[in-house]
């Protein structure tokens, strides 16, 4: 079984995460979505909402699998067995970036490939932050985010 790491703090998982895992789950025999605890980031929605808003987005997909971690990425895609790991880039900006934390992962598993991916073109402008901007501001994010993650805003910001 062939298996690859999609690492991110989905806060929130957005359709251009989502756009990613459909397509590279016909690539591999089994996608893990790894959501990152990273608090330093001061995420807005706790590791366990995050996992479970990134489950039921993907809830479709058979061979997707959601899981949380807070350790080291090398030692997590070790102790997972993977193969692979992919990073999306919307823009040229996310290049330096990615390309930095490939060559790193290099060196601390060298085993393991980085794989790159662009979201569908209607999905390139849609980044975790913006989406959280605009629904903090009462936007309407419903065509970025999937349903039950414009829920979870809305939820979080504008209830009583």
């Amino acid at each position: 079984m062939i298996k690859v790491i999609y690492p991110g703090t989905f806060d929130p998982i957005t359709m251009g995460h989502v756009d990613l895992v459909e397509r590279v789950s016909r690539l591999f025999d089994t996608v893990v979505i790894a959501v990152a605890e990273s608090p330093k980031k001061q995420p807005l929605f706790d590791l366990a909402a995050r996992v479970t808003l990134a489950q039921k987005s993907t809830s479709q997909l058979p061979n997707v699998q959601v899981t949380g971690f807070s350790s080291l990425l090398a030692d997590f895609v070790a102790e997972q067995q993977a193969h692979a790991i992919l990073r999306g880039l919307r823009a040229v900006s996310d290049f330096e970036y990615e390309f930095q934390m490939a060559n790193m992962n290099r060196i601390l598993a060298p085993e393991v490939e980085s794989l790159f991916l662009t979201p569908a073109g209607q999905y390139a402008h849609i980044s975790s932050t913006l989406v959280r901007e605009i629904a903090s501001l009462g936007g309407d994010v419903s065509a970025f985010v999937p349903p039950c993650v414009c829920q979870a805003l809305t939820n979080k910001f504008h209830s009583n």
